[in-house]
């Protein structure tokens, strides 16, 4: 195997790390994968025979390649399009790792995105590595360059806000299983008072479909679990996956193609909020990690 293979190899065994931590720090899963792509030319331009620590290289420099794109965002004033969901990542539902049992985890709801959205990009950056990815302040300082002492405070700060839109949510991943499976199978047997025994009174339900479907919300558990059951009829199957590091719902069609996401916030051992996003057209280059 040559030397290019052998770094290849390597690289490849980051892929799914680093695309999981660009998208935490972008909120996009297209600008994650650019963000990867990046990084890989810029590793087959560097001298990888004297990096040591080829993870922490990377990881590196994809926090400095994301911290441009959330600056150049910022400088150009963008903002989320209004009554659109985000192509989540969506990865295997695997045994639970310590690592993503954080408050970021459990913190998929649209309130936490739009917090997200509006911290500074060095704040997103400091927050995102350290609280999610549990990287040393020293780390994040060459990453923002800024001092530890000041990357500390740059998270500090995102964590007040983050908490405060996050609110109760429930960190556990079992938990969450527990709860969206319970959804899952009374929304396939239509059994209305199964779902309101699992959803919050104040439960909210956002479908995007895209195109002619758009935008809907409905508030409320009863309205709620009306759309769920009128929804799952919709898949051919239904599998229990990870959104956003956090328990969700994968829809196929007949041919096994990405039909639905579904992400869940959930609180007080209830479901809080479900976000449905239904457009194929965003669906289609899904990829499974």
């Amino acid at each position: 195997m040559s030397a290019d293979e052998v770094l290849a190899e390597r690289f490849e065994a980051s892929r799914a790390r680093l695309r999981a931590l660009a998208h935490r720090m972008l909120g996009s899963l297209s600008e994650a994968d650019d963000a990867v792509q990046e990084a890989w030319l810029r590793l087959q331009r560097a001298d990888a025979s004297g990096v040591d620590n080829l993870a922490g290289w990377l990881t590196t420099v994809v926090g400095r390649i994301c911290l441009d794109m959330l600056r150049s965002r910022a400088a150009r004033l963008e903002r989320p399009a209004v009554g659109r969901l985000p192509v989540p990542l969506v990865e295997r539902d695997v045994a639970s790792d310590p690592e993503q049992e954080v408050l970021l985890g459990g913190a998929v709801g649209a309130a936490v995105l739009v917090v997200l959205e509006t911290l500074a990009p060095a704040e997103r950056i400091a927050f995102v590595l350290h609280d999610v990815f549990a990287l040393p302040f020293e780390e994040i300082a060459r990453i923002v360059d800024r001092s530890p002492a000041a990357a500390r405070q740059l998270a500090s700060r995102a964590r007040r806000r983050v908490r405060g839109a996050a609110g109760g949510l429930e960190p556990d991943l079992q938990t969450q299983r527990r709860l969206v499976e319970a959804f899952l199978s009374a929304s396939r047997a239509g059994d209305l008072q199964a779902l309101l025994r699992v959803l919050d009174p104040g439960a909210v339900l956002r479908v995007d479909a895209g195109g002619e479907g758009g935008f809907h919300e409905l508030r409320g558990a009863r309205a709620a679990a009306g759309e769920a059951i009128r929804g799952a009829r919709g898949p051919a199957s239904v599998v229990v996956v990870r959104v956003n590091g956090a328990a969700g719902l994968l829809g196929l069609d007949d041919g096994g193609r990405p039909s639905a996401v579904l992400s869940f916030a959930v609180s007080g051992g209830k479901i809080t909020e479900v976000d449905v996003l239904a457009d194929r057209a965003r669906l289609a280059g899904l990829v499974l990690c």
